[in-house]
């Protein structure tokens, strides 16, 4: 009976598959197969594929493989170009943020968060797209994307909107080319456009897509690479304030009827060492717009200073410190996607649909896992969550452990004395205490009484 259930009726992620309708979702951005195994089936198994410890090639070669749908089934499903990825991953995104905002106070401070990140393929010669990008981690250049995410957060928790994945604009920095053998009106066709184009103008694309799909937020949050000007006039033509890292070049402020620098418009101010804020001012850039600047304290070096820039006049300077904090859930989520739910690396393919296809399936698990920490209330963080799932997907060797349960009846019923029988019954309730939860719900309320 229990080798006959379903792994993935018993999976505990199942009833939120169910709650969010996520069959329905993928039916609605035309995710779908002609034939063989749904589309709903052969996403879960790639959702789940990461917390069964193995990879995709050493799962077929375990004793699980002849259950499971061939190699070409899952290729052909991650590099359909006609699925609408991008649909999919909106529909669902914005179905857990209004879960998240029933669970909160309308007068919450919601915000988008902006960043990227780089996808290393160093070993790859012949990936689709493939090009030499900046990674501002180690400060060099590496082969590979630059992952262009939206986020979404309430200060609690964060959920990825979308994502642009960028090669390089300039053909002398793109090892591969785009493949010609594609219909010019597919999804997968706009998805490689969007590839060539400018990380400010990429921006913009995330944030008009967002709005109009339904999400909403007070602020834009963003980091000194993406806090430039013209990118922020562009924000507050769409009606959204922004807040972010400002560093010094060659921007010019007006104080007091004089042009000034960064560097020299901090010299001008006031200092309150006493606190982590040490001044604030009103002032107007050289292309018109007011903005607040606030000096704080670097954490990491006391005597230097950071300046936060805010669009919007009236937040108080602690304000604007507190929301800016908010940034770094997005790079909570680099970390975890790319450390436990295996972005980048879980599939090798060359072509670009399963570059896409694969990273939405990442997102997707991290939207879930978020999901059900924050229905749970659970304090528990995502790394921990991750292995909770693992051990429930777990494989468990049936004929093991019949032979050691049928061994511990046997000591139990050749036992003579109560000191003998206590330590086999203790022996018993340690192996029950070691099934995986999906082998404890199939019985119940399983113990051991003497």
């Amino acid at each position: 009976m229990v080798h006959h259930r379903s792994l993935s009726d018993q999976s505990r992620f199942s009833s939120v598959f169910h709650y969010l309708q996520i069959g329905k979702l993928l039916r609605e951005a035309g995710i779908r197969k002609s034939f063989g195994l749904t589309a709903l089936a052969v996403f879960q198994l790639l959702f789940s594929l990461v917390f069964e410890g193995k990879n995709w090639f050493r799962l077929l070669e375990s004793s699980r493989g002849s259950s499971l749908p061939g190699k070409d089934v899952v290729y052909r499903f991650l590099n359909h170009p006609h699925f609408a990825w991008r649909d999919f991953l909106h529909s669902l995104c914005l179905s857990v943020v209004r879960q998240f905002t029933s669970l909160t106070s309308a007068k919450r401070v919601k915000v988008f968060i902006i960043d990227d990140s780089t996808l290393q393929r160093n070993r790859s010669k012949k990936a689709e797209l493939l090009a030499k990008v900046f990674d501002h981690s180690t400060g060099r250049f590496a082969k590979g994307y630059t992952m262009l995410t939206l986020g979404w957060s309430d200060g609690f928790s964060f959920a990825p909107v979308d994502f642009v994945m960028l090669s390089s604009a300039n053909i002398l920095n793109r090892i591969t080319e785009m493949t010609t053998v594609i219909s010019k009106r597919c999804h997968g066709y706009k998805r490689r456009l969007e590839a060539f184009t400018r990380k400010p103008d990429a921006v913009i694309g995330l944030i008009q897509r967002a709005l109009r799909t339904g999400f909403h937020a007070d602020y834009v949050l963003m980091d000194s690479w993406f806090a430039q000007m013209p990118l922020i006039r562009q924000l507050l033509a769409e009606g959204l304030d922004t807040i972010g890292m400002v560093k010094e070049m060659k921007q010019r402020y007006t104080y007091q009827g004089q042009r000034l620098t960064l560097s020299e418009l901090y010299r001008s101010l006031p200092k309150n060492k006493k606190s982590s804020i040490w001044s604030s001012v009103i002032t107007q850039t050289s292309c018109g717009v007011s903005v607040k600047l606030v000096f704080v304290q670097n954490r990491n070096k006391r005597r230097e200073w950071l300046a936060i820039l805010s669009t919007d006049l009236g937040l108080e300077p602690s304000e604007i410190v507190r929301i800016y904090g908010m940034r770094w859930s997005i790079e909570t989520f680099f970390k975890v996607t790319k450390s436990y739910l295996k972005l980048g690396t879980e599939f090798q393919g060359r072509s670009f649909d399963m570059l896409i296809s694969h990273t939405t399936v990442v997102f997707s698990r991290y939207l879930v896992m978020e999901f059900e920490r924050r229905q749970a209330g659970d304090s528990r963080t995502l790394g921990g969550l991750f292995f909770l799932y693992a051990d429930e997907v777990r494989d468990l060797d049936y004929q093991t452990a019949l032979q050691q349960l049928m061994s511990l009846f046997l000591d139990m019923a050749q036992a003579k004395n109560k000191h003998n029988k206590q330590t086999v019954l203790c022996q018993l309730q340690e192996w029950m205490a070691d099934l995986p939860l999906y082998i404890k719900d199939l019985f119940g309320n399983l113990c051991c009484e003497s």
